[in-house]
This record gives C-alpha cells, structure tokens and sequence, in this order.
C-alpha cells in the first residue's frame, strides 16, 4: 500500500495518473487537490489546508462522502501539500506519490519539487535496503520526478528517457549503470546541463552517489 497526495496544481494525464492508483491506497487531499480525486471517481481519506480553493459545497459533498477534514488557518508557515506530506509522514506512509503538483504558479512548483529534499531523510529505509527505489515521488501521467541521495534503482522500459539534476550542489562520485550515457565515480556540476536527456537501456537502471543528490526524472516515451 502507498499514500497518494492529490495537490491543487495542473493534472493534465488524468487517466494515466487514474492507472498508478490502487484500490487499496491511502488518498490525502491537499486543499483543492480533492477535486482531482473526485474527477477520477474517488472520494480522498482526509482533506487537509485551509480550505481556500473548495467552496462550501464542495466541503460539504466531501464530508457527506466520508472524508475526514484537517483545517489549518490561513496564516501559516506551510503550503498545503507540505501539510499533507507531514500527516503522512505522521501516519508513517511508506511509498508516497504526489499528483498535481506542477503547473499554475512558478513559486508552488518550484516549492513542491523542493520538498523532495526536505522528506527523504524522515522516511524509513527503503524495503530491500540501499537501491530498493524512491520513497517519495512527484508524477504526472508519463513523467515523474524523485530525489537520490545515496543510492536508487531507476524503473522503466527501454528507451524511457532520464535526467539527472543536481541539486544543492554539485553530485560527486556518480555512478550509473543501465543508461545509454555512463558515468563511473564522475561528476555532475550544479547548474550545468550534464545529465539531462540520458536513455534507459535496461528496464532497470542504478544510480549512485557518493556526494550530494540530484533530481531524477523519468519519462515515459
């Protein structure tokens, strides 16, 4: 079982973010998120925000329907999909995939990929030990987003395109297996373009790393 996080950014490959869902998952609502959830045919657990983007009777039909609702003031230090990624946490989620939280606003994004190195280290260790694959990921449809400190396993079909970011600084002792472009203890500068545009050549692919961390993405082609 996974949590799945709804935020209230763009959604555009609703049926392809519908297939990554299971009937058995955890469903957290952030805000106006649950309208994502309700256009997919699900009604979230728990809504949690201050409740700026639903209306009332939007409140109302998602309390009819059995969600439990966590209100937060509108003054607060956190947005609400970070309030969501801490109930979770709280809740001791493992696997966690956000949905809808790109698009809209520059700041909201680039604030909710920013979470990514925020969650990593209070999460439990990844079941199967160092290269078991992320903990917590960002997707939408065909393409998803996730943080490597250390070690992961990168998942796809042949031919998937993969960048790697880094992030914070530059990401030394690099090494990858499993990608058309190889790196073995190399490096990748912060700020430069090295790792974009990389291709699966195995349906499994690692990544490891001795010094800093990088973004992941992964395309489906």
């Amino acid at each position: 079982m996974k949590t799945v996080i709804f935020a209230n950014g763009e959604l555009r490959d609703l049926a392809g973010a519908r297939g990554m869902i299971e009937a058995r998952d955890r469903l957290i609502a952030a805000d106006g998120g649950a309208r994502h959830c309700r256009a997919m045919g699900l009604t979230p657990h728990v809504v949690v925000g201050d409740f700026d983007s639903l209306s009332p009777d939007e409140r109302a039909d998602l309390e009819r329907s059995g969600a439990r609702m966590v209100a937060h003031p509108a003054r607060k230090d956190e947005t609400d999909l970070e309030l969501a990624l801490r109930l979770a946490i709280a809740e001791r989620a493992g696997d966690i995939l956000v949905l809808g939280a790109f698009g809209g606003r520059w700041d909201q994004t680039l604030a909710n990929l920013l979470l990514l190195a925020l969650f990593p280290s209070t999460l439990p260790p990844a079941a199967g030990g160092a290269g078991a694959g992320p903990r917590l990921r960002l997707a939408d449809g065909a393409q998803q987003i996730y943080l490597i400190r250390g070690q992961a396993q990168i998942e796809g079909r042949i031919g998937d395109t993969v960048s790697l970011i880094p992030i914070g600084g530059d990401a030394r002792g690099v090494t990858t297996t499993g990608l058309e472009y190889s790196l073995t203890g190399g490096a990748l500068p912060f700020g430069r373009t090295l790792g974009v545009s990389n291709v699966l050549v195995s349906e499994k692919a690692t990544v490891t790393i001795r010094d800093g961390m990088v973004l992941c993405v992964v395309i489906s082609n």
